[in-house]
């Protein structure tokens, strides 16, 4: 593996930019495509919008698709990791005692103030640039999108994880949560060309944060570590096997190395199928949440149908479309995910240029 602290080559810089915004910009089409309908049943799904369910994005008055508290907290995580990454460049490499999961805390945080504040504060107004002053300056993040509950009471305690401490035991925070909230956020682990071992910790660890099951945590470090191989040219296939290949090193993965490696038993059972979906789990929790996102991106012929296959199911559809999503652009690019459903996404300018911010910071240039 390279150096992740040399300068890629042009070539090299243009396919990892847009491997960057593809995860990004897809796991918020993912979301959006899945949060217009993230508490209808398959049934009800279909009752509305015919016996394949939905087919299209499903904008709102305003013709806009509505993003939900998973893209919102995952822009704050890339917030988080690119100051991390400026702030261990200037001091050549070297961790600076444990910086990272305090910064995404403090992310967190600022993203705790847009669901809880009308506003951002007048001093924090835009002043021509996308992104001023950060994230808690964009006046459309402050809208609560159902953010989830173990999210937020974890974050009122203010909770970072030491880098040092050994991954397999409860966490601190909500020691028995292993809901989706840890995985929807955490594919921005896995786009800043550490390895996928030092990615899957990292991201396992800040999901402590909030969720201290260790099926929760685990599950957001392998959704890291696939995404880290997908960026690196690996197959999805590939990526998921050499993360199983991964999480076998560590205590209590059995949750999480069964789920994932249940996903990838059925992409290969056959045509996919709604049905096939639900019998992976409703999404409500990681495990799950990461075993639809993979399956659909596996089984589907192209990305259209992938994200619609994530969406159509009677569970948490914006976190596994988010999950398809983010896979799905590390994979292919940006240059791969439908035009039209890119151009109705809330947020897609801004979404784009923080993720220009991460890949300009992370390729060295």
């Amino acid at each position: 593996m390279s150096n992740p602290w040399d300068a890629l080559s042009w070539e090299a810089a243009v396919a990892y930019r847009a491997r960057v915004r593809g995860c990004l910009l897809g796991g918020a089409v993912g979301d959006a495509l899945g949060y217009a309908i993230e508490f209808s049943s398959l049934d009800g799904i279909r009752a509305v919008h015919g016996p394949r369910g939905v087919r299209g994005p499903l904008p709102d008055a305003a013709g806009v698709c509505r993003i939900s508290d998973d893209t919102q907290m995952t822009l704050f995580t890339v917030e988080a990791l690119t100051a991390a990454h400026a702030r261990e460049r200037r001091h050549r490499g070297q961790a600076v005692g444990g910086a990272a999961p305090r910064l995404v805390l403090e992310a967190y945080l600022r993203w705790l103030d847009t669901q809880t504040k009308p506003a951002p504060a007048p001093s924090a107004a835009p002043s021509g640039h996308l992104v001023p002053a950060g994230l808690g300056a964009q006046a459309w993040l402050y809208a609560q999108r159902a953010p989830g509950n173990a999210c937020l009471s974890g974050l009122a305690q203010a909770y970072a994880p030491d880098p040092l401490v050994e991954l397999g035991p409860h966490g601190r925070v909500n020691p028995e949560s292993k809901g989706c909230g840890t995985v929807m956020r955490s594919a921005p682990f896995g786009l800043t060309r550490a390895s996928a071992g030092s990615a899957f910790e990292l991201a396992a660890r800040c999901a402590q944060i909030t969720h201290g099951h260790p099926t929760g945590y685990y599950a957001a470090g392998a959704l890291a570590a696939i995404v880290t191989h997908l960026v690196a040219g690996d197959s999805l296939e590939g990526a998921v096997l050499r993360t199983l290949r991964l999480l076998a090193r560590y205590a209590g993965h059995e949750e999480t190395s069964a789920a994932l490696s249940a996903a990838v038993d059925l992409a290969a059972a056959g045509e996919p199928t709604a049905e096939r979906v639900e019998s992976l789990g409703a999404g409500w929790i990681a495990e799950e949440a990461l075993a639809i996102g993979v399956y659909a991106a596996l089984a589907a012929p192209d990305t259209e149908e992938a994200l619609l296959l994530a969406v159509n199911h009677s569970g948490d559809s914006d976190s596994t479309g988010s999950v398809c999503g983010n896979l799905l652009g590390a994979l292919h690019g940006d240059h791969e995910l439908p035009r039209e459903w890119v151009r109705l996404t809330e947020g897609r300018e801004v979404i784009a240029a923080v993720a220009d911010d991460l890949a300009g910071e992370c390729g060295g240039r």
